[in-house]
């Protein structure tokens, strides 16, 4: 407060003086004058009850507690005790640091080794003895196409499913819904002029890694490219003189190699829209194809009963032999292993080192037929979850089979079979393996040898569940 006299100076007077100490002491005035909020410091105002309480009494109330305490420890302890304190800080600091810089060690030179096994095609995670077979209950059953499925493929994110089918449609479903996303219709024969789409069976599909461009062959000779976002029709590749049976994109490019009936394998580039070359040397129409990131591919020949690997830069291929029967389908494990099928009924496990199999079950679906003209089920699709030791095959007997690869894949051992009622004309594990995916139909894919009434044209998505982390120590213990 400040009293003015007409020629004379300000003087503050006591009482003036007085209230502006014991504003600063409790902090409810500014320099301004103005009350400050108690939010900004609650503790302290509770601690200070009231305005005749001064620094110098808070200080007097806490004095006893550590003049106590120093009266049990002498100086020279208290340095010795703080220095004490902080060197095991220091120490359990750099262990800290130590066990994290080995932890990091470890799983970087573990993620280089394995990309150096799955780069020569050695690597074998195993995880099939984690698997159980799931409950009927929990497998899923999506409907929307007419007729049998033909083919499918997941998106690399796991979260959709495109399938075709006998109708010439094809469908975009989300896994998690169920629900349909896109729809392309068929068209009937003779409107390929004016439809945007297939007017034939679709035979065979795949999707880049990128998941940017989904690709289609059908019995019409014809190749279509697809946004896979939209489903929105791009180009139209022609020049297969016959039905195209077999597509694959190259891993981690948008080259794109496909096989026909016509005995050969054309080479593309989606992103040029153009066609790059023809190889040829199956004696019999092609019934399979499948790649990786190497730059080659492997076939299945149908009834020459060869599976060729087509080394594209070095214009070779090699051959194997092994099957009886026609191999109707293939699907590599790895760079340097596949998995094949056969209307014989067996399923064989190869290695591109070697021309014979390294493992192979006859009758992997058992026999059909009266008692001495029994046939075997025709294994018409198989899939193989890379890099690890687990595979599926389907046939016409309404069961997947699932099965450890041994080690080094030189045995197969049957895990569980899964009831799918129907033909088993398409399987796909999903890029996590947390599931796998069948297209089942009346009939086979490529025909009408058979047909089971009973079975329903749709997706089956079944779950793959695994044993908890704690359940083999918890068996061995008891």
């Amino acid at each position: 407060m400040s009293f003015f006299i007409k020629g004379t100076k300000s003087v503050k007077t006591p009482i003036a003086v007085k209230k502006a100490t014991i504003s600063k002491r409790k902090g409810d005035v500014d320099a301004g004058g103005k009350t400050k909020g108690k939010k900004q410091n609650s503790k302290y105002n509770e601690e200070i009850s009231s305005d005749s309480e001064t620094e110098s009494s808070i200080v007097a109330k806490k004095r006893p507690a550590r003049e106590e305490h120093d009266f049990d420890e002498t100086p020279q302890e208290k340095k010795l005790r703080l220095a004490k304190l902080y060197l095991n800080q220091l120490k359990e600091q750099e262990e800290e640091k130590g066990e994290d810089e080995a932890f990091e060690t470890e799983v970087i030179a573990g993620r280089l080794q394995e990309e150096v096994l799955e780069h020569k095609g050695k690597l074998q995670r195993l995880i099939a003895k984690d698997l159980l077979p799931p409950d009927t209950s929990e497998i899923r059953l999506l409907r929307g196409h007419k007729l049998p499925i033909t083919c499918l493929v997941i998106s690399p994110d796991d979260k959709c499913i495109f399938s075709a089918s006998k109708d010439c449609s094809i469908i975009k479903w989300d896994i998690e819904s169920g629900k349909k996303l896109r729809v392309i219709p068929g068209g009937r024969k003779g409107t390929e002029d004016r439809h945007i789409g297939h007017t034939a069976h679709v035979l065979c599909m795949s999707i880049s890694s990128d998941a940017k461009y989904l690709a289609t062959g059908d019995m019409n000779k014809l190749i279509m490219i697809w946004e896979a976002e939209t489903c929105k029709h791009l180009y139209k590749f022609t020049g297969h003189k016959g039905p195209v049976s077999g597509l694959s994109f190259r891993k981690g490019t948008h080259d794109l190699y496909s096989a026909s009936h016509d005995r050969s394998i054309k080479v593309w580039n989606v992103d040029e829209n153009a066609y790059v070359e023809t190889l040829f040397g199956h004696q019999d129409a092609i019934t399979g194809l499948d790649s990786l990131s190497r730059e080659r591919c492997v076939t299945a020949g149908g009834r020459d009963r060869t599976v060729r690997v087509w080394k594209i830069a070095e214009e070779s291929q090699l051959v194997f032999h092994g099957h009886e029967g026609s191999i109707d389908c293939i699907q590599l494990i790895n760079e340097e292993h596949m998995v094949t099928g056969a209307d014989d009924g067996s399923v064989c496990l190869w290695s591109v080192n070697k021309k014979k199999p390294l493992s192979t079950v006859k009758q992997a679906h058992g026999c059909h037929g009266n008692v001495g003209l029994e046939q075997p089920h025709w294994v018409a699709a198989v899939a193989a979850l890379q890099n690890t030791d687990v595979v599926a095959s389907g046939s016409s007997n309404s069961q997947v089979q699932l099965w450890k690869c041994g080690q080094n894949y030189r045995g197969l051992e049957q895990l569980f079979s899964i009831p799918v009622i129907g033909f088993v004309n398409s399987l796909k594990f999903s890029h996590s393996g947390h599931f796998l995916v069948a297209g089942v139909g009346q009939e086979h894919r490529l025909g009408r040898w058979w047909r089971q009434k009973e079975a329903k044209n749709g997706i089956f998505i079944i779950p793959l569940k695994r044993k908890p982390p704690n359940q083999d120590q918890a068996q061995t213990e008891e």
